[in-house]
């Protein structure tokens, strides 16, 4: 495996793993605060992130590279409030974006058209990413301060996280 390649497959691992662990942080964070449906939705988001770290870890090790677990900084335990969480959802989306379309660049500079394929996934897997933050945090915007609304976002938001797990436990990879 093209050593450039590698590198920056290997930093791509460190990104998914630490925004499993972001997202662990939010559920955790979200369920304390009692919004049960944003803490399932942040549960389901951070073990998706896993998936995408694992994934990476294969590919990397099938190519005859060598996958690096890395280790990771505690991500913060406190957030200022729900639009806070999903801001900070949709800026760290963005910063993966970035991340996944640098690695694109190497692939293309390197002339790796296998990863290049490959990492079409994630780019893919990124636009919706971005899109559902932008959509979640619209929503949270229009809520404000009613506690009716609020109580509303976050039951539809856990019926919408337990309908997605669903749908992945019908269809195995989803």
């Amino acid at each position: 495996m093209n050593e450039r390649v590698e590198k920056a497959l290997n930093e791509q691992i460190e990104k998914e793993a630490s925004s499993s662990q972001f997202y662990l942080a939010m559920a955790s964070w979200a369920e304390q605060q009692g919004l049960n449906g944003t803490a399932t939705f942040m549960y389901a988001h951070s073990d998706e992130e896993r998936f995408h770290m694992l994934k990476l870890v294969k590919f990397i090790n099938e190519r005859g590279g060598t996958a690096v677990v890395p280790g990771l900084s505690k991500p913060p335990s406190e957030f200022k409030s729900l639009e806070n969480v999903f801001q900070l959802l949709l800026d760290h989306e963005i910063d993966v974006t970035n991340s996944i379309n640098n690695l694109v660049d190497i692939c293309l500079q390197e002339k790796d058209y296998t990863t290049h394929n490959f990492i079409q996934w994630y780019v893919s897997e990124q636009l919706e990413e971005e899109a559902l933050a932008r959509t979640i945090l619209d929503k949270v915007s229009l809520i404000d301060n009613d506690k009716a609304g609020l109580y509303m976002f976050d039951r539809d938001l856990e019926n919408s996280a337990i309908q997605a797990d669903n749908a992945s436990a019908v269809t195995p990879g989803a």
